[in-house]
């Protein structure tokens, strides 16, 4: 089948009743024949019928062997950590989500673990980067805020030379986008409240992997940890998956109309955007994405939080909050808001600018979108 009948069909009829929208199984365990006798599911915490649903969808999609749902994106990150040890090295891109910088720079380094933050644009960095002790190499691709893009299938090659493993961050694109398992990711990491759920109603995280061996290591994480996934989450975000082609399509068709709007305009400084053929690696984005996805950042000519504020404060149909991949345009200040954790000098080296703003260019009608960036930015 096609993606697209694919994603409408990934929902399965119930087998017990026909219902052609699974079910909800709103319990936490299940009635056994005789001990350790079941009929699959023993504890909603190990198993349960609709999150399998998702699992199984989320995997299928990014080319995987085996899904696993959290109960929020950064858990499904920390399921992932779990796998280090003390003396281990992580290295990450440098403008990597600040949930992300956060777990890694405040809660692993108390372990012993220890993390590079590097531009990974530049495969020179990478190879300059790695060592013996580099367990992880974690990528965004494109990164949150500045939609950096990197070279998924060469920074694989180096991961494999020091025996470390590759790590997708595939939440800004998408499986209908982007498949970082088929370019050699070893896992792949959304946050499902993002594109995947689609709605501003889910909060989700998702982990998926090809090899049947770290799958049953990050199995026995999610199990022993418990930070799964509630059925109705499941649900709701299997219903949003369901719609993901079409409305990736639209947030891609806009986004580009969005950028090339905000490269023309007086008040504007620079334009993140992989789909500008100014891009850095717009030609690195084109062959290993299907598409250039939603997501806008912009720096302004008059590079003050005052002015971004003043910015940010206008928009009528942009919504200031702090999210992305919703059917809605959203806006949002990574100084202040996702990245506000995040170190001034880091931030700043990593190009995160006081003036930076994350534009989640919505569904909408384009000509509403951009009428609405005029008067914020007039």
């Amino acid at each position: 089948m096609k993606l697209e009948t694919k994603i409408v069909h990934i929902s399965k009829p119930d087998e017990l009743t026909g219902a052609i929208s699974t079910p909800i199984y709103q319990t936490s365990s299940y009635v056994q024949e005789a001990p350790d006798v079941n009929k699959g599911f023993a504890y909603t915490r190990t198993g349960n019928p609709t999150r399998k649903v998702v699992e199984e969808a989320i995997a299928e999609l990014e080319m995987g062997t085996n899904g696993f749902a959290f109960a929020s994106g950064l858990a499904a990150t920390d399921c992932v950590l779990k796998l280090l040890k003390q003396g281990d090295e992580v290295v990450a891109v440098n403008d990597v989500y600040g949930g992300t910088y956060r777990v890694l720079t405040t809660i692993y380094n108390r372990l012993g673990i220890t993390s590079k933050f590097i531009d990974t644009t530049d495969i020179e960095n990478v190879k300059n980067a790695i060592s013996s002790k580099t367990r992880f190499i974690w990528l965004e691709s494109p990164t949150n805020p500045t939609l950096k893009i990197s070279d998924i299938a060469e920074i694989s090659k180096l991961a494999k030379s020091v025996g470390a493993l590759l790590i997708v961050d595939n939440t800004f694109l998408s499986p209908v986008l982007q498949n970082p398992i088929e370019l050699g990711a070893d896992i792949v990491v959304h946050s499902g409240t993002k594109y995947l759920s689609g709605h501003g109603d889910v909060l989700s995280g998702f982990l998926v992997v090809k090899d049947p061996k770290l799958a049953e290591e990050l199995k026995y994480i999610q199990n022993t940890t418990g930070g799964v996934l509630s059925p109705f989450d499941s649900w709701l975000t299997l219903r949003g998956i369901q719609t993901l082609p079409l409305r990736m399509k639209k947030h891609s068709e806009n986004g580009l109309k969005v950028a090339e709007f905000l490269v023309n305009h007086p008040k504007v400084d620079k334009v993140y955007y992989p789909g500008l053929k100014g891009h850095k690696n717009h030609e690195i984005a084109a062959n290993q994405q299907k598409a250039f996805g939603g997501m806008v950042s912009f720096s302004l000519k008059d590079d003050t939080i005052a002015a971004a504020t003043d910015f940010l404060t206008r928009t009528k149909i942009f919504l200031l909050a702090e999210n992305l991949g919703d059917v809605r345009s959203l806006v949002s200040h990574p100084v202040s808001m996702t990245h506000k954790s995040t170190p001034i000098e880091v931030r700043k080296a990593s190009g995160i600018q006081d003036s930076l703003i994350r534009l989640s260019v919505g569904i909408e009608d384009i000509e509403d979108l951009l009428e609405d960036l005029k008067q914020a930015l007039s």
